[in-house]
């Protein structure tokens, strides 16, 4: 069994014109370790997996992926290391796509697909990874006529047909209710536990996730902060680096972050918990 890690970042520096998202990064994400990426709006979050996806070139530095390069090539990955579950938007053709027909995607129709087309392999994958996720009630109806809480099972379904040893999953709790951020995070937990599969996870809500986390990364502004929960969610490494007094409490098993509105919760100012 390989000691290589499955994400492995040297040095990598990210800028645009004169912003620098950030800088120096070393990052190390172990096979089976579920990594937490937090950090405000426009930090680099999204961007980071841009890189990992081969969709977006380094400054400098170097990004590895299952120990390969991300070299800035789309579609320069091979399909079974990277898994990946986008964020939630519009769907193309969606009263023609059913969910069995987005899952498929995964396998034959998408730039990380591995080329099953029409072969009894591929529906046996298909079908195992909509009951994986539990979405077989609603896999073969359009998906115009599916809840979001159901479109983001079968995006994650999508993302795990192809057995990855990598997932990037970038906000997959987004807009969703209490109920289906727990289902969506624990289908995402148990691939991980299970498959030994890495997780890198951007979420601006840390608690559905609280208890998988095994490692923390914090984007603020060009700073950042890698470490245990412990270590990462406190009051003096979040006023570091947000340069500004920042309390964090924790209540009930849950961690509660408090501070200047444009600092903390610049996302939403109605929520009263992490805004990452």
């Amino acid at each position: 069994m390989t000691t290589e890690p499955a994400i492995q970042l040297r040095d990598a520096s990210l800028t645009f014109g004169s912003r620098t998202l950030w800088s120096g990064l070393n990052l190390d994400v172990a096979r089976g370790e579920f990594l937490a990426v937090l950090g405000p709006n426009g930090s680099g979050k999204s961007t980071l997996f841009s890189v990992l996806l081969g969709q977006q070139r380094l400054s400098s530095g170097t990004a590895r992926v299952a120990v390969r390069e991300a070299r800035g090539v789309r579609g320069g990955l091979a399909p079974r290391e990277l898994g990946y579950v986008p964020q939630q938007g519009a769907v193309e053709f969606p009263h023609a796509l059913r969910g069995v027909d987005l899952v498929s995607l995964g396998l034959d129709g998408h730039r990380w697909g591995m080329g099953l087309r029409g072969t009894a392999e591929r529906r046996r994958r298909v079908a195992d990874a909509i009951d994986a996720v539990g979405a077989g009630p609603f896999a073969r109806r359009p998906l115009s006529l599916l809840s979001g809480g159901e479109q983001q099972r079968l995006r994650v379904a999508q993302a795990l047909v192809g057995e990855p040893d990598v997932l990037l999953c970038d906000e997959p709790l987004l807009s969703l209710d209490h109920a289906n951020q727990q289902a969506v995070s624990e289908l995402i937990e148990r691939r991980r536990r299970e498959a030994g599969t890495a997780v890198l996870f951007v979420t601006h809500e840390i608690n559905p996730i609280l208890s998988y986390v095994n490692k923390m990364l914090y984007l603020v502004d060009g700073r950042f902060s890698i470490g245990s929960t412990d270590e990462v969610m406190t009051s003096a490494t979040l006023s570091t680096l947000y340069r500004t007094n920042v309390d964090v409490v924790r209540i009930g098993g849950q961690i509660h972050v408090t501070g200047p509105h444009s600092a903390v919760c610049e996302d939403d100012p109605h929520h009263p918990h992490l805004q990452a």
